[in-house]
């Protein structure tokens, strides 16, 4: 096998932590895949990866090598590429991920203008608010909203998205309009549990540069936007969303925003990529104009 494929799949190993799930992404048998690591620990004499039967990590060494493998593989791709893909010629497949909401107001709308530019890339869209696993889903890019675990990806930040605190105005015909925090102690709201954690997001408010946080009582929880947003026009309690999300509510009169001097702390948008040293050109392209794109949508 060529030393540069023996690269390629030890990375990929790494990455996923198993040698089946390496397989699956590469569209190669798992026999194949451990066949090319042990190949590559005899041909370098050295041990890359401790084995169990759950889980495959790299030694000290494997650690190291990785490190160089990836710098290598992804220098070879480049120099493959540099000179049969001018940006009017750039083609494949991009795998991208992006929040719900986002997905369908946003991107999907402005997606004929790439795709125009670009006729020879494809975009393979998924919409989700869980967290995605770039590796074992082979995607190219996910965009994520909200602070970021350490997840050792690339990282590029995009900006911080708003919010806004409403509810709907036969809510606050019924229960009076808070002016305050100090009035919340009266009100409703519709609990939002985080699809990754399940764990119920308490009331925030920035109030003199200082994060504030308060419980409040509710009857009814969702995990997604689609269901928090309906909750609210049905008039069960006040919400925090992103201001893109409702306003053509609030254009219509639905939604009242209540309380803008008390918002929460606005949520950062970050595009994350697979540990690489370089992205691909058409990555490149497509995460520019998405950058370009939601800086126009939402943080103008």
């Amino acid at each position: 096998m060529d030393r540069i494929d023996l690269f390629r799949i030890f990375a990929r190993v790494v990455e996923c932590s198993s040698f089946t799930r390496a397989g699956d992404t590469l569209g190669l048998p798992r026999s194949s895949v451990s066949a090319a690591v042990q190949e590559l620990e005899n041909r370098l004499g050295a041990r890359l990866l401790h084995r169990t039967t759950r889980k495959v990590a790299p030694t000290q060494d494997g650690a190291a090598f990785y490190e160089r493998c990836v710098r290598l593989v992804d220098d070879v791709e480049e120099t493959e590429s540099l000179f049969r893909q001018t940006e009017a010629r750039l083609s494949g497949t991009l795998k991208v991920d992006v929040p719900g909401r986002i997905g369908r107001l946003i991107l999907a709308p402005a997606l004929p203008e790439f795709l125009e530019r670009f006729p020879q890339i494809n975009i393979d869209l998924g919409v989700t608010d869980r967290a995605v696993n770039l590796i074992e889903g082979s995607i190219d890019c996910v965009l994520r909203v909200g602070p970021l675990i350490d997840s050792g990806l690339i990282a590029r930040a995009i900006g911080e998205l708003p919010l806004i605190n409403v509810a709907s105005a036969a809510y606050l015909e019924r229960n009076g309009v808070p002016k305050t925090p100090g009035d919340l102690g009266t009100h409703c709201v519709v609990k939002y549990a985080s699809p990754s954690s399940g764990r119920l997001e308490d009331w925030e408010w920035v109030e003199n540069g200082v994060l504030r946080r308060m419980p409040m009582r509710g009857r009814v929880s969702v995990n997604g936007a689609e269901a928090y947003i309906a909750c609210c026009l049905a008039g069960l309690g006040l919400i925090q969303i992103p201001a893109y999300d409702v306003q053509h509510h609030l254009d219509a009169g639905e939604l009242v925003e209540v309380m803008p001097d008390y918002r929460a702390a606005p949520m950062p948008m970050t595009l994350l990529y697979p540990h690489r040293q370089h992205l691909s050109r058409r990555l490149q392209v497509f995460a520019d104009w998405l950058e370009a794109l939601l800086q126009r949508e939402l943080l103008s």
